[in-house]
């Protein structure tokens, strides 16, 4: 069984920084694209951010490009998005999730994620 938790949320003002952290459990973390989706009150979870399990390839929503840095440390069982410039419209609940098969391609679809964090809540004020 995948546990996935994250931390990092919290209360932030426009132009500010967070770092969000999501902690797997699991010996094969590495093999797996690991993803940031976020839901905002009365919207539907939108994608964020993919990292492939070496890292290597990156794909962002355009909304955020520029703006977030996803990144991970294997030999943690880490992975990790770095918001900067936060924006009101940037506030939600952020979910971390694995991609539902191991060495799979880079996907946005929360349908081929299939472990998913509790999530954690970013506010951020203007």
């Amino acid at each position: 069984q995948v546990q996935l938790v994250e931390s990092g949320g919290g209360l932030v003002q426009s132009g500010g920084s967070l770092r969000l952290s999501c902690a797997a459990s699991g010996r094969t973390f590495s093999s797996y694209v690991m993803g940031w989706f976020r839901q905002a009150p009365g919207k539907e979870r939108e994608f964020v951010a993919a990292i492939s399990w070496s890292g290597a390839n990156i794909h962002y929503t355009d909304s955020v490009k520029g703006r977030f840095t996803i990144s991970r440390d294997n030999a943690k069982n880490r992975v990790f998005l770095q918001m900067n410039s936060l924006k009101p419209e940037d506030a939600a609940v952020y979910y971390c999730a694995r991609r539902s098969v191991s060495y799979g391609s880079m996907s946005s679809r929360q349908s081929d994620y299939d472990y998913w964090g509790q999530g954690t809540q970013v506010t951020v004020s203007s």
